[in-house]
């Protein structure tokens, strides 16, 4: 069972256990001595690491350095950084562990630690069920196995670079007007300087990090100030990304928000049209069933993977197919990067609607996703799912929404409670049906 790793790596609370100074010198030599001992090396291993904006992240990023140094691996730093930025240094500059100083989506309280293999991926469970054996077992090496440290300098040139090569070289954003929003996270260098380059007449909110701010009242996860915005400067659309960059929402020019499963359509759908596309699409159990039901007019296979992007890169990688992603804009394009990439996917959106000639909010018309509700039961006892009586709830609920609709039941991995998701065309009908599981399980509890 695991002791420290989640679906996204290591997170907590900065400053308590497990994120504590002591945890991540222990965590970095631990990781460095299992991750170097998986490769034949013929020179010294290398880690590069990056982080948010977090102000928790400089003491953590120091005591991750010494653990690194004290395991014999030399340490790069970037600073401030996507997330997914790393997974592109760490396979470009064959480095043999990539590590991520962020908790994503959360406020600047949190912090965690993300990992990537040589070939810029997330761990296999075996590996980091290694490390987690190996963190109680620090020692002292001789001095000369020491690692050195030292900043890449032109990081995040190489990044921007990068993602602008995602972008089709006979397209401009000239004459668009777009609104970004950095959270005051990872992307507030990058994403501003990226756009403008790209021709976009940009408009920027959330690139004032003060290591406290970030993912306060702006980002992804609040898209209240982006709309806002974007309907007062009149501009066509608004893009959001999350405090590490892996993530995406948007809003159109009115000011609505358009979620992952939409923008994962508008991408799946172009390339359709210039025959780039192949094999299939994963989502997750939380993806809307609209889209899923567009799929399959399409003739585009679909399958659900847990909730979590690790699961949909899984399961991606079995099929051997180039396209996935979570309604929370966690979207995976395996033609251009290993991981989700927030600035990468609205590049590959806004190129989508270039190509097709379509305004943002003409593309956006064309997915119309269901209602979704969600209501989450507080626990004390444990209640089992597959029992009789909430089977029986399920077969309701599904009766209650005429047989058309879905119904998803889960545990949270996170809180005593269990999270029920109805959907359906008729939001009312939605309601009904999630109220039915709900008043059962209340009266199983």
């Amino acid at each position: 069972m695991r002791k420290y790793f989640g679906t996204d790596g290591i997170r907590g609370r900065a400053g308590k256990y497990p994120i504590t100074v002591d945890f991540f010198t222990k965590l970095g030599f631990a990781a460095g001595k299992v991750l170097t001992n998986h490769k034949e090396l013929t020179v010294k291993p290398k880690v590069i690491i990056g982080k948010d904006t977090r102000v928790s992240g400089y003491m953590l990023e120091s005591a991750l350095e010494a653990g690194f140094s004290a395991a014999g691996v030399d340490v790069y730093l970037t600073g401030p950084i996507p997330t997914p930025a790393i997974a592109y240094l760490t396979k470009t500059l064959r480095a043999q562990i990539g590590v991520v100083i962020s908790a994503s989506h959360n406020l600047y309280h949190d912090n965690g630690i993300k990992f990537f293999s040589s070939q810029g991926l997330k761990l296999d469970d075996q590996i980091e069920l290694e490390i987690e054996k190996t963190i109680d077992s620090i020692e002292n090496l001789d001095s000369e196995t020491i690692g050195k440290a030292k900043r890449i300098d032109d990081a995040q040139g190489r990044y921007l670079e990068f993602c602008k090569n995602t972008f089709s070289k006979n397209l401009s954003l000239s004459g668009v007007k777009i609104v970004l929003d950095c959270s005051h996270g990872a992307t507030y260098q990058v994403a501003p300087k990226l756009f403008s380059e790209l021709g976009a007449d940009v408009l920027s909110i959330g690139i004032q990090p003060n290591g406290t701010n970030i993912n306060e009242h702006c980002g992804s996860t609040s898209l209240d100030l982006l709309s806002l915005t974007v309907k007062e400067s009149k501009a066509h659309l608004g893009i959001a990304f999350d405090g590490d960059g892996d993530r995406v929402l948007m809003v159109n020019s009115k000011g609505e928000k358009v979620d992952g499963d939409q923008l994962l359509f508008i991408i799946v759908r172009a390339a359709m049209t210039h025959k780039t596309f192949s094999g299939g699409v994963i989502g997750t159990l939380m993806t809307n069933l609209a889209l899923e039901e567009k799929f399959k007019k399409l003739n585009i296979d679909f399958q659900r993977s847990d909730v979590g992007d690790r699961y949909v890169s899984e399961l991606m990688q079995a099929n051997n197919w180039k396209y996935g992603g979570e309604n929370s804009g966690h979207i995976l394009l395996k033609d251009f990067h290993t991981t989700g990439d927030g600035i990468i996917s609205a590049l590959q959106v806004l190129q989508a609607i270039q190509e097709r000639q379509l305004s943002f909010d003409m593309a956006v018309e064309e997915i119309k996703l269901y209602p979704q509700v969600l209501f989450n039961v507080p626990l004390e006892n444990d209640v089992d799912l597959e029992s009789q009586e909430i089977k029986q709830s399920i077969l309701q609920a599904e009766r209650i929404m005429n047989q058309d609709g879905r119904v998803l039941l889960r545990k949270s991995g996170t809180e005593a409670v269990i999270r029920i998701m109805t959907e359906a065309k008729n939001k009312e009908l939605a309601i009904k049906a999630a109220e039915c599981i709900q008043q059962i399980i209340l009266k199983k509890h």
